[in-house]
């Protein structure tokens, strides 16, 4: 029998309830209409139209490129304006990228989003060019994170379509970091399936993808922002990676879904912390709501900005 360790109850060992975690948190700092989220019972899928050898594949990421011009976007940021309302859609890869996540909602008390190789795996993925993978997409792609499912499905995700069918795109791996990035990258996953192009979902929310119905689904019990693997863990990355594409070589048919087996920790207690309202007292929910409006506030005037 395995000893249970310090901190480690069994019935944290599942994984995070996202969903509603954020339900109560909202409603917990005075939000009292729940969010809807995407869901659907059956999945498009496309199975690759070449071996994985010969296939071009591409990333499809919810990081954003910093820019000094709008202020803190890095691990430390309080808000994620940038990342969601100036994302770009393309960039050369053989030049050095600044990509940052600023989320709100990734998890920044059990992980510092300070090595890109956990959220953005191209590196991982030119490694691979050649032999595992035919060759990488001249361009990645960034999926702007909304909220809204119509904006997402009627005129990002068409958007992202289009230039994967310029770039001769034949799959993609999508990789998201926060709750509703989990659900655009899904959005944005279907739409891709449903016209054509193979891809695969790496992630760590778990019942929003699944809510979803995503084609194929490789899970990772990790905090967010860890969807590509453990921080300042090269082999830890390269076997997500590589479990990825198993996945989108493997999957028989659509809603597949596979578990990594790397753990964080032994000890899962990191996993009772994420919104939850029960160790909030009512000051720090009060603090957190005066937080979100700020928040919203800097992001409003973002958009009106580029508008």
């Amino acid at each position: 029998m395995t000893e249970m360790k310090p901190g480690f109850a069994a019935e944290d060992d599942v994984p995070i309830p996202y969903m509603a975690r954020t339900r109560d948190y909202y409603m917990a700092i005075g939000y009292d209409t729940p969010y809807r989220w995407a869901h659907y019972i059956d999945a498009p899928f496309q199975p690759l139209r070449k071996p994985l050898a010969q296939s071009r594949v591409a990333i499809v990421t919810t990081a954003a490129p910093f820019d000094p011009a709008r202020g803190d976007q890095g691990p430390g940021a309080k808000y994620n304006g940038g990342a969601k309302f100036y994302q770009v859609y393309d960039g050369d890869t053989s030049q050095s990228h600044d990509l940052r996540i600023s989320h709100i909602a990734y998890d920044r008390v059990h992980t510092t989003a300070d090595d890109s190789g956990t959220w953005f795996p191209l590196p991982a993925l030119h490694a691979l060019a050649a032999g595992r993978i035919g060759e990488v997409a001249p361009r990645f792609y960034g999926a702007p994170t909304n909220r809204s499912h119509r904006v997402t499905i009627e005129t990002d995700a068409p958007e992202i379509l289009a230039r994967c069918r310029a770039d001769g795109v034949d799959a993609a791996v999508l990789v998201p970091n926060c709750p509703v990035c989990h659900q655009t990258i899904s959005l944005v996953a279907r739409h891709l399936e449903a016209n054509g192009i193979s891809t695969v979902v790496m992630g760590c929310a778990k019942d929003i993808v699944e809510h979803a119905a995503v084609p194929r689904f490789l899970f990772s019990d990790f905090p967010l922002g860890n969807s590509a693997g453990k921080p300042h863990d090269k082999d830890s990355q390269a076997f997500t990676l590589d479990l990825a594409l198993r996945v989108l070589e493997s999957a028989a048919g659509p809603q597949t879904t596979v578990q990594s087996p790397l753990r964080w920790r032994a000890d899962v207690a990191w996993k009772r912390d994420y919104n939850n309202v029960a160790l909030l007292g009512a000051e720090e929910l009060a603090r957190r709501r005066a937080e979100f409006d700020a928040q919203k506030a800097v992001a409003r005037g973002l958009r009106e900005t580029a508008a």
